[in-house]
Formats: C-alpha cells, sequence, structure tokens
C-alpha cells in the first residue's frame, strides 16, 4: 500500500477527508502543457537590442547612448579614467563622460519642441480644406435657394400677415398701428 500522507502533494491535487488522493488527469496534463508553453515563452531570449530613449517619466534608460563597441581611442582612454577617481577629471571630461551615457539633459529635455505648430498648421490647413469643399458644394452643387428666402417674399410675407391681422395679441399684428398705417412707437 502506498502511503499518501509521506509525499508532497502535485498542483491541481485534491484529497478527500480520508486523505485519499482524488487527483484528475486532465488537470495534470493541462499543468504539463501549460507550464511547458511558460518555459517555451519565457526561456527565448529576444534577438532584439534595448533602444535608447530619452524620457522625462523613465529618466534612466538602462542602456548606454553610445555603445562601447562605438568609441574612439581617447573615448575609451575617458571611459578608462571614470574607473578611476572623478575629482581628477576636469569639467569637460565630466561633461563628455555624461553625454556617453546620456543623449539629453534634464533641462533639453523640458525644452519646448516647437511640436505645436505642426499641429496648429494641419488643424488650419484642414479647416482650410474643409472651407474649399463647402465652396465647391454651395456653388456648383446644393440647389438654389427657394423664393421664400428671398427679401422680397419675406417683406410681402410680413404685409400679408399685417394685412389678415395675424397674431394680433403677442405677434407681428400687435405691433402695426392700423389707425396710422405704421409701427407702433
Amino acid at each position: 500500500m502506498i502511503d499518501h500522507a509521506s509525499r508532497t502533494p502535485f498542483p491541481y491535487e485534491h484529497r478527500d477527508f480520508t486523505g485519499n488522493c482524488e487527483g484528475s488527469v486532465m488537470a495534470v496534463n493541462m499543468l504539463r502543457v501549460t507550464s511547458r508553453r511558460f518555459v517555451a515563452s519565457t526561456c527565448q531570449r529576444s534577438s532584439s537590442t534595448l533602444a535608447y530613449a530619452d524620457r522625462l517619466d523613465y529618466p534612466a534608460p538602462p542602456c548606454r547612448f553610445v555603445d562601447d563597441v562605438d568609441l574612439s581611442a581617447d573615448m575609451q582612454s575617458l571611459k578608462a579614467k571614470e574607473q578611476g577617481d572623478w575629482k581628477s577629471l576636469s569639467v569637460d571630461e565630466k561633461r563628455a563622460l555624461y553625454r556617453l551615457s546620456f543623449d539629453k539633459s534634464y533641462s533639453e529635455m523640458r525644452a519646448p519642441t516647437g511640436e505645436w505648430k505642426y499641429i496648429i498648421g494641419g488643424v488650419f490647413g484642414l479647416l482650410s480644406v474643409a472651407i474649399f469643399f463647402y465652396g465647391l458644394q454651395k456653388k456648383f452643387i446644393a440647389p438654389p435657394l427657394p423664393i421664400t428666402m428671398t427679401k422680397e417674399w419675406q417683406q410681402d410675407q410680413m404685409k400679408y400677415n399685417i394685412a389678415i391681422r395675424n397674431n394680433p395679441v403677442t405677434g407681428l399684428a400687435s405691433k402695426w398701428d392700423y389707425e396710422k398705417n405704421d409701427w407702433k412707437k
């Protein structure tokens, strides 16, 4: 008889109150498949390298701006000096070492870029295109306005409404003096 209490239980293994194992074969197989997938996805190395980017929200990227492979001879000697005492380095050497690691300083990252000019120019460009197409549509595509939209028609309509005493309490006829044949003052 196998002593189930002496061994450690497998994941997804269920024991009832007597200590007997009721492990599901499907659960064990699922664990094997998922663990293989997990290992396969985490162990594969990426062929790409880290890309350098100056960002204020992530100020110190994990890679340097200039790779060690791309250094000139005097930069390599400066890099060797970097391992020693920094008090012996001049200000220009410290600046050069900073530029090896970082492309921009914080003040350069915070400086305005002028990108807003392109955005405003694009907005005005799109507005001008929209106005141009509106003018084309108004001139060549849209039908002419009906006769009821002309000034003469509206004046004749107002005279007609006054003549038939249309809306005499609060409307147009209430503001017309029918005895003087003129507007009330």
